[in-house]
């Protein structure tokens, strides 16, 4: 089986793959025309990205494509429809990132409670302002609403417990488990969004959700409230969360993705959200720590271990709609 991995991924994945008896091309940083190119001609099977995109153009140009694997949560940046039409089935690796994205959302909450980036700024630029930063609130019986108690809200939530803070989520899936052992309240989005002193957005990305926290969620929060977004970009209206923050009708905001991210080849980041002040940020990270890429890495071989030995798609998010379908030739 030939196997295209079109950004980063863990040698010992690789070696893994290897053992298979995959024979494996890996390009990290491989995306559009080049990406589409190297599908058309290499015969591969089986192609495995992290951010890279995978559009229409892209999966029709590639002949011998047996599946797509998402060596992460969300399959978003890939064209499901189009693949689903190519008889291509897309696999995610969920769960394996949790904890990763969980700490992230614990830091940049801290972060922004104890406004450690601009403090760290003010230090470099050799300006000691301690009375500016002697106003934490702290986070003890603060309020933190968790949109979205999947497997990563219910990380953030199991850490937030150890801090003592109230626990409120808003979900489709009413999660009685989580509430039992978190002591975590179920409540409507207008109560999440109006209690909290801590919004945290653990949603998939798409068209459903696609602002899901926008101008009229802002004007229900607290002043002094924060939202963190470590799930998708446009999950947040940024240019709504912007105008909140300038206001002073929201305290600040932390963000690890963004509506428009560079690509895989670019360096610069050009989107005027973190010239906001009160906006921290990072880069598209919260799954990326090394327990977490390795895990990502082993669940990605088991995938493709399982279609090899017994074509059996494991996480796969389109399923074929008769059980009679076989791959295309």
């Amino acid at each position: 089986m030939k196997v295209f991995i079109a950004d980063k991924f863990e040698q010992n994945g690789i070696h893994r793959l290897e053992q298979l008896g995959c024979e494996v091309t890996y390009q990290p940083g491989t995306a559009g025309e080049a990406l589409t190119d190297a599908l058309r001609k290499g015969g591969y099977g089986i192609l495995i990205v992290r951010s890279t995109r995978v559009p229409r153009e892209t999966l029709e140009a590639a002949p011998d494509l047996h599946m797509v694997i998402r060596a992460g949560a969300g399959t978003d940046t890939i064209d499901v429809e189009a693949a689903s039409e190519n008889d291509i089935r897309v696999c995610n690796c969920p769960g394996m990132n949790s904890v990763a994205v969980a700490e992230l959302t614990i830091g940049l909450m801290i972060a922004l409670d104890r406004q450690i980036v601009d403090e760290t700024d003010d230090l470099r630029h050799r300006v000691w302002n301690k009375k500016k930063y002697s106003r934490a609130r702290g986070l003890k019986g603060r309020t933190l609403g968790i949109w979205g108690l999947g497997r990563i809200g219910a990380e953030v939530a199991r850490r937030a417990k150890a801090f003592e803070m109230r626990l409120l989520y808003s979900d489709v899936i009413e999660r009685a488990d989580l509430e039992r052992e978190l002591g975590i309240r179920r409540v409507s989005t207008e109560q999440l969004l109006s209690e909290s002193d801590f919004l945290t957005l653990h949603v998939p990305g798409g068209i459903q959700t696609k602002h899901l926290l926008g101008e009229e969620e802002l004007a229900i929060m607290k002043p002094t409230a924060y939202v963190i977004n470590c799930s998708r970009g446009g999950v947040v209206d940024e240019q709504a969360l912007a105008r909140a923050i300038a206001n002073g009708t929201l305290a600040g905001a932390a963000l690890d993705v963004y509506e428009i991210e560079p690509g895989a080849d670019e360096r610069e980041f050009r989107d005027p959200i973190l010239s906001v002040p009160g906006i921290y940020g990072t880069h598209h990270v919260g799954a990326s720590t090394e327990q977490a890429q390795a895990a990502v890495a082993e669940e990605t071989v088991r995938i493709v271990e399982a279609f090899m030995d017994r074509r059996e798609f494991l996480h796969c998010v389109n399923p074929p709609k008769h059980a009679s379908s076989t791959l295309r030739a």
